[in-house]
């Protein structure tokens, strides 16, 4: 009994730690967003400003377009969860279904192709993108996010497919159900879970991304909120803090936003006895 105390204690010992460690950056910018510019050069930081302002979020949308530039991620990010899941979860169901060679070796692929750096991938995209006309274009920047986020969602999918018993299927099959109808109407609402963790993923991964964003958006009409959020620091590489921490906080915003209000979905799924007999 005692053994069994102790290894609980610890086991809420370490999940606290982590929960301090996730939320010590968050809490932080938190807090310096609401710093007033002499707090911030303070030789002795403090974790509660002494004097609260919001003069940091009015200079930080005086300076930047904020607004304009998360709507170009939330119109980036929105786009490519979309058709992610949609490209997804059909082949999801091949993967996991088929017990071929090829099924095995593209299973692997999309493992495998994570590995790949950013710097390794973003020349061919250039590329590609530049025949098609689609630098500086959003549309072109949500069909690389797409491809980016495709083989981790198929992954994701994957294991969720193999998850729902074949035996329903079956069950369809039975009743005259074909493969198209047992997939819409069985196996697809029992993957809605995994769906709407898929589609997190590929929203977080998009609304975050900064590298491919620099790189194929040259307008400042076409800049997303990660992009805007470097012109912040100067030539030199000061950063004007303040404003700063400030729009990064209103930056994280959507993306906790979102997962608040799905995380339910992710949790739940479970299937309950519908298996046909």
């Amino acid at each position: 009994m005692r053994t069994s105390t102790a290894g609980r204690v610890g086991q809420y010992a370490a999940l606290l730690g982590y929960l301090v460690f996730l939320a010590f950056p968050f809490l932080w910018l938190l807090s310096i967003a609401f710093k007033s510019p002499r707090e911030l050069g303070s030789l002795h930081p403090t974790w509660i400003p002494r004097d609260p302002t919001l003069d940091n979020f009015r200079q930080a949308f005086d300076e930047q377009p904020l607004l304009r530039a998360a709507g170009n991620s939330l119109l980036a990010a929105l786009g490519a969860a979309l058709i992610a899941v949609l490209i997804a979860t059909p082949l999801a169901y091949v993967m996991a279904r088929r017990r071929s060679l090829l099924a095995r070796a593209a299973t692997g692929w999309v493992v495998v192709s994570q590995a790949f750096p950013l710097v390794l991938v973003i020349i061919p995209l250039f590329l590609v993108l530049k025949n098609l006309r689609l630098i500086n274009s959003l549309f072109g920047l949500v069909l690389v996010y797409v491809v980016w986020a495709l083989p981790f969602a198929l992954w994701m999918l994957v294991g969720y497919v193999r998850a729902v018993p074949e035996e329903l299927e079956e069950a369809a099959a039975v009743d005259g159900a074909g493969r198209l109808r047992t997939l819409v109407s069985v196996t697809a609402p029992l993957l809605a879970p995994g769906i709407v963790a898929t589609a997190l993923f590929a929203f977080i991964t998009a609304w975050n991304e900064f590298f491919f964003a620099l790189v194929l958006l040259k307008t400042p009409e076409k800049q997303t909120l990660p992009v805007v959020l470097t012109h912040f620091i100067g030539a030199e590489g000061v950063a004007d803090l303040g404003p700063l921490a400030a729009a990064a906080f209103l930056a994280t915003l959507p993306s906790l936003v979102v997962f608040a209000l799905i995380q339910r979905r992710i949790t739940s799924g479970m299937l309950a006895g519908a298996v046909k007999s």
